[in-house]
């Protein structure tokens, strides 16, 4: 079994011959397998377990464990105490999203701290049927078929190849010393119930069925990609984001091949639930200035575009621009480059791409919201007006306007951001220096 994880390894470039591994260790069979192979394999490991302190006696048990296999084995240990329960309570969460959360975000700590290439986790091929019918009871869309991914950043799951059974025959193969968990055989837990309960119905009607789930998962998996490059190429000719606004064409959504599927694949991504995106599908057609919520994003439905927004963003957050800056990646990205006038210079017209008198303008910059009161100088008029005239007259949405930046100079408007320089900024026939701001849209 060894060769087949090194092999999986491989196949899915997972790990690198050098460079420690934090290996996630309980003391159960599974994470136990999972570090014998990775040190038979040759690799340099750390060893990371997590006291959770939820099943009292238990607990300590199991980090006694653990400490003196690395011990043992001579492996550098690290461990860490949470109060999981206090955690969930304060963060209105399970249990498990809790112990989940702790465990993760020490994990990638300690990867910092030791300077490892990945984390190892001990998921196996049943945990990752368990996933697809968990995911299919619960509703999910292609990707919740392709089951738990055997990377995802710098976690990895080295024994997704192996089966539960396998694991088990390796672990008496080697005599290797375990524990066991006793919630495993309790079905408190959503995964055990579909392991104690589910499965063994499921194999009463079909005895080969792990095998056959296993196999659908691969082919899932195949036909994920497939779709997903078409998807891809619907996200570039429908959506455009700029300046954290996200629009989305509603004449190009009604013409694509199956509007429903598509889109659940461009709303789902916002937290948009199955009904939401149900009600905001059939007001395609609909009247404009209806607005949908998910937890995270509210959606209008505007005459040509449905257009996203995040909740919750601070309006009053402010952001500088220095002399030296060349580019800044908040609030959008911008390119911020000087450049002399040289014979063959044009003044560029694009309302995302500006020139500046450098002359004209007092650093460090200001990038804010606009507010009401803003007044400028739309390029070509020598009179100020209202920005918020402006909007008007240029029939721009309310998400559109709440998602409008400015840029200023000592107090002064210099440019409505993607939309119109201020007059008294233009380059002029006397003008030897010019920046260039340049926002960079997808």
């Amino acid at each position: 079994m060894q060769q087949k994880v090194q092999t999986y390894i491989q196949k899915h470039n997972l790990l690198t011959p050098t460079g420690k591994i934090i290996v996630g260790v309980s003391g159960g069979t599974d994470s136990v397998v999972l570090l014998h192979i990775l040190l038979a394999l040759g690799y340099d490991c750390v060893i990371a377990h997590c006291n959770f302190h939820l099943r009292m006696e238990e607990s300590d048990r199991d980090e006694l464990f653990v400490r003196n296999l690395a011990k043992s084995l001579k492996v550098p240990y690290y461990s860490v105490d949470f109060e999981t329960t206090a955690y969930a309570l304060e963060h209105k969460i399970s249990i498990e999203m809790a112990a989940r959360d702790l465990r993760y975000d020490w994990f990638y700590e300690l990867l910092v701290k030791q300077e490892a290439q990945a984390i190892a986790v001990a998921h196996h091929a049943d945990d990752n049927i368990e996933t697809l019918l968990m995911n299919l009871v619960r509703g999910t869309g292609l990707k919740g078929l392709t089951g738990i991914q055997p990377r995802n950043r710098k976690l990895v799951r080295p024994l997704l190849c192996c089966t539960r059974l396998e694991l088990e025959t390796y672990l008496v193969r080697y005599d290797l010393d375990h524990i066991e968990d006793s919630t495993n055989a309790l079905d408190d837990y959503q995964r055990n119930k579909f392991r104690n309960e589910v499965f063994p119905l499921l194999e009463e009607i079909n005895p080969s069925v792990r095998q056959t789930l296993y196999d659908s998962l691969e082919r899932f998996e195949g036909n994920y990609i497939i779709y997903q490059q078409a998807i891809d190429r619907m996200k570039d000719e429908i959506v455009h984001n700029e300046a954290g606004l996200v629009n989305m064409d509603i004449e190009k959504i009604k013409k694509q091949i199956h509007v429903p599927t598509l889109m659940y694949e461009l709303l789902h991504p916002f937290g948009f639930g199955q009904a939401v995106i149900r009600q905001v599908t059939e007001q395609l057609d609909g009247e404009s200035g209806r607005i949908f919520f998910s937890d995270t994003h509210r959606l209008l439905k505007d005459r040509k575009y449905l257009m996203i927004s995040a909740l919750n963003e601070n309006d009053e957050l402010e952001y500088e621009i220095n002399d030296d800056d060349s580019f800044i990646e908040l609030p959008f990205p911008l390119e911020i480059k000087k450049q002399a006038i040289e014979a063959d210079f044009q003044v560029s017209k694009e309302s995302n791409r500006i020139h500046v008198d450098t002359s004209r303008l007092t650093f460090p910059l200001l990038l804010r919201r606009w507010k009401e009161g803003d007044s400028f100088y739309p390029f070509g008029m020598n009179q100020h007006k209202k920005v918020s005239d402006f909007f008007i007259d240029n029939k721009l949405s309310l998400l559109e306007k709440e998602h409008t930046w400015i840029l200023l100079s000592n107090n002064e408007i210099v440019w409505i951001v993607g939309q119109r320089l201020d007059n008294r900024f233009r380059v002029a026939k006397n003008t030897t220096e010019v920046i260039e701001f340049n926002l960079h849209t997808s």
